[in-house]
């Protein structure tokens, strides 16, 4: 009498398959994740752009001159900190500066508008320091 033992355990052609298969997904999923990441970025350049305008404002207002520097905003209570640029990865903001129309040399008087200085472009096709 001829008897059989039966192996517990997986064939090859069923781990291809499973391997596969995850192969697959991750092909799927890898480029989602990462399309959401930078989504998450933008949103917080956006917030972070609105911030600092909205303060460069409110100091401009109060002190009624526009901040020589984004570090004149912390110095003088208006933020903790100045933000890092989610896309540089650095508080390296690029500020407009305003001028003094009423003076020949037209001399900088402070920060009008803040951008990023990012060279990069985002998902709508426009630049980053355009925003």
């Amino acid at each position: 009498m001829v008897t059989r033992h039966k192996q517990d355990g997986f064939t090859l052609i069923e781990m291809m398959i499973v391997v596969s298969m995850i192969i697959i997904l991750l092909s799927v999923a890898v480029p989602v994740y990462k399309q959401s990441i930078l989504r998450a970025r933008e949103t917080v350049l956006h917030d972070d752009l609105f911030t600092l305008r909205k303060t460069i404002d409110e100091y401009t207002y109060d002190k009624k001159k526009a901040p020589a520097s984004l570090d004149d905003l912390v110095t003088d209570g208006y933020l903790k900190q100045i933000p890092k640029d989610p896309m540089t990865n650095q508080a390296d903001w690029n500020p407009t500066m305003e001028t003094d129309v009423d003076n020949i040399d037209s001399i900088s008087v402070g920060i009008a508008d803040i951008h990023s200085s990012s060279d990069q472009i985002s998902t709508d096709g426009t630049a980053y320091s355009s925003w």
